[in-house]
């Protein structure tokens, strides 16, 4: 292989941004199938297979033509030439063809995604004491991811503040713990306007952006003194009519053809958030206009992003907008938002992201946009929840059964209505099973709830250890938007949260739920 095509081969591998040290091996199936380890010549195969390959451990032509775009024309010609040469290329070759989707069982490192040790200890009083499923938050490791943006961003001298988003992880002994960090809170409902305020936190310590408000939800907001963000224009004369024009107002933008979202929150010209490019300067007139006086700007156009680019460059259009507002109008603003968004490693192969890297791009753009254009001082603010809470939260449950019909099942006491996010997105969540960390994963099952759906499933065809009643699973990063997703169909009951404190005891921070907390809100009836 040439020299210049190998450096551009190893280049398109290295933007797959996969860890070949965290899988073992991938099994292929079907008649043209066999094993790919992970051995000398073979860590380019194992990344391309794991990125192409779908949560549920599948390749589909779709899947075998972008392997094959990293792989490059010069290695499927020698292929082609020399049959036998690049088997893994001829595999997808072949997929590409067939148009006929194929198994692939991604065996993952358990070491690579360890339960951390502070889990891990808290675990046996954790089950002694509580039924399972339950939540389990680490709280160092929350502390220590909080401590991180802070110092990441301690150049913003004007200042820096992450508005924790509660949405994420709405239990009040969590956004506490934030506060302490000297965290704000990013509330989109009354209900979460209310933790806020019981918690203390007042003032621009909150921000409030919410979208189809109704009119107590602004009210309220602003009897608080939180920052009000506005995702629409037609709200400018709502919040107007219905709670006055604050003093300080800010603009969720919607960046339309500008900006690509990703798979959660989709492209942003179909998104039903954010004021657009051709409105945001007029909603900022129209608010000067009604009294308002100081001014922030604010976008959010990707979920779980692990692109440190993206990330900056979502940062520069912010910057470039608020200059050309400021020149246009004479607006100055106090704070840019630069939103939520930065990710979290579900798998074990994706790498964490680089905070340094995200906020030495950011202070570049900053000098070059708002300092050396006067617009400072401008703060800095971000309203991360996922990134925050993410990775240092379990669900922790129970194998009921192990069945065995056209594939083979493990059903646990934790369903959908306890997690929902891999049935509502597909998408990937961590499973170790206690005490089997280092058992052959040489079983592939379909992780399932208990509700009468059949996509309340965990994980579908996931290599794991043989699992038998009884056994412990763990699913990791369930820290954000785990619990808060939660609901009560086929009458399923919340499960308790638990706090891994500091100190090294386990407290319960939420009880589970009884059957009175169900039927409690009946009337009328036996």
């Amino acid at each position: 292989m040439k020299s210049d095509e190998m450096r551009l081969f190893q280049e398109r591998v290295a933007a797959l941004r996969v860890n070949p040290a965290a899988i073992e091996s991938i099994r292929i199936h079907g008649t043209n199938g066999g094993v790919i380890q992970n051995a000398k010549g073979k860590k380019a195969s194992i990344q391309i297979y794991t990125s192409i390959a779908s949560n549920d451990g599948y390749i589909n032509a779709e899947g075998a033509k972008k392997g094959l775009e990293v792989y490059g024309n010069l290695l499927r010609e020698e292929t082609k030439k020399s049959p036998g040469m690049h088997p893994e290329i001829e595999k997808l070759e072949n997929i590409a063809r067939s148009k006929q989707a194929v198994r692939c069982d991604i065996i993952r490192h358990e070491s690579c995604k360890p339960v951390p040790e502070r889990i891990m200890k808290a675990l046996p009083e954790a089950l002694r004491k509580y039924p399972t499923p339950f939540y389990i938050y680490d709280e160092q490791g929350i502390r220590e991811t909080a401590g991180a943006y802070k110092k990441a961003f301690a150049w913003v001298k004007p200042g820096y503040r992450n508005y924790f988003a509660v949405k994420a992880c709405p239990n009040p002994h969590i956004v506490n713990i934030l506060k302490g960090e000297g965290f704000g809170a990013d509330c989109s409902s009354l209900p979460e306007l209310v933790i806020a305020e019981k918690l203390g936190l007042r003032g621009e310590e909150i921000i409030f952006t919410s979208n189809d408000t109704p009119a107590e939800e602004y009210v309220k907001a602003k009897k608080l003194g939180a920052i009000i963000n506005l995702d629409d224009t037609s709200h400018i004369g709502y919040l107007d009519k219905n709670a006055g024009m604050p003093e300080l107002i800010c603009f969720r933008y919607n960046p339309g053809p500008l900006r690509k979202g990703n798979d959660i929150i989709g492209d942003p010209r179909e998104a039903k958030y954010g004021v657009t490019t051709g409105q945001i300067q007029g909603a900022y007139i129209k608010a000067m206009e009604l009294g308002a006086e100081r001014f922030g700007l604010h976008t959010m156009v990707v979920s779980n992003m692990l692109d440190e680019q993206y990330l900056v460059e979502t940062a520069v259009m912010l910057f470039k907008l608020a200059a050309m507002i400021n020149h246009d109008t004479g607006i100055n603003f106090d704070f840019i938002n630069l939103g939520g968004g930065f990710g979290i490693p579900y798998k074990p192969e994706q790498a964490v992201i680089d905070l340094d890297k995200v906020s030495a791009g950011i202070r570049s753009a900053y000098k070059k946009y708002i300092r050396d254009m006067d617009l400072s001082p401008v703060r800095i603010v971000t309203e991360c929840g996922r990134a925050i809470t993410g990775p240092h939260g379990f669900l922790v449950s129970k194998v009921r059964h192990v069945s065995r019909k056209y594939k083979e099942f493990v059903g646990l006491d934790a369903c959908m209505a306890n997690l929902m996010r891999p049935a509502l997105y597909g998408a990937y969540h961590h499973i170790t099973v206690l005490g089997k960390e280092n058992k052959p994963k040489d079983h592939v099952y379909d992780v399932t709830g208990s509700l009468c759906e059949n996509n309340d499933k965990f994980a579908v065809n996931r290599p794991l250890p043989a699992v038998v009643p009884g056994d412990v699973l763990i699913i990791h990063d369930a820290g954000a938007h785990g619990y808060a997703m939660g609901f009560q169909y086929n009458g399923k009951l919340r499960c308790a949260e638990l706090l891994a404190a500091s100190g090294g005891k386990v407290r319960q921070i939420r009880r589970a739920e009884v059957m009175d907390d169900y039927l409690g809100t009946i009337e009328n009836w036996p």
